[in-house]
């Protein structure tokens, strides 16, 4: 498979990941660009992209369903009725909450794995092709959040731009996550590009 389909593929694995969820929370909105996840390293969630990161954004797409406001300073702090929800998907914080995160910090419960252990095989295989895929031997899965006031050196984080597709959908990204390997609109299939350099026509 080309490293150009792996970001669809996977995008499609995310989807069916999303969709399982929602049959246990009906009242669950519809996930509606999963390809803008591949290759977010999401500080305010704390982990890397896997099925407990969706369970995470889950608790945000309840809170949205439900007109909740779960965080506060620009998305960063995680408070209590984000927790309630995190806790209805299956999710603990153990520890207290983190000062500028909050309760962000979720883990799955063993029985919440349990639950859903054929869909975390699916998609960790899918996540395992798209890494060998597009980023070689060498990458560096130990992505530990590591607070919003380190994020602004030269890694872990940066700026976000607008990326466009072919169809008019956009995407916010870190230029140099999207440099990395393409990221491919679910709906026309074409890359997204960062919006100052996309051609006009």
């Amino acid at each position: 498979m080309s490293t150009t389909q792996q970001p669809l593929v996977l995008a499609a694995e995310l989807a069916l990941a999303w969709g399982d969820i929602q049959r246990h929370h009906s009242d669950l909105p519809s996930l509606a660009a999963p390809e803008s996840l591949i290759g977010e390293s999401s500080s305010a969630c704390g982990t890397e992209l896997g099925f407990e990161r969706l369970l995470h954004e889950a608790a945000h797409g309840l809170a949205a369903a439900r007109g909740i406001r779960d965080t506060s300073r620009a998305g960063r702090y995680h408070n209590r009725r984000f927790l309630a929800l995190a806790d209805e998907l299956g999710l603990d914080h153990t520890a207290d909450p983190h000062p500028s995160s909050g309760f962000s910090l979720v883990t799955m419960r063993p029985e919440t794995r349990e639950q859903y252990a054929g869909t975390i095989e699916r998609l960790q295989l899918a996540l395992g092709a798209h890494a060998a895929a597009t980023s070689g031997p060498v990458l560096d899965r130990a992505r530990n959040f590591r607070g919003p006031a380190t994020r602004h050196g030269s890694s872990g984080g940066g700026v976000r731009v607008k990326a466009v597709c072919d169809c008019g959908r956009n995407v916010r990204v870190v230029p140099s996550v999207l440099a990395q390997a393409s990221i491919v609109c679910g709906a026309c299939g074409q890359p997204f590009r960062i919006a100052d350099v996309a051609p006009r026509g």
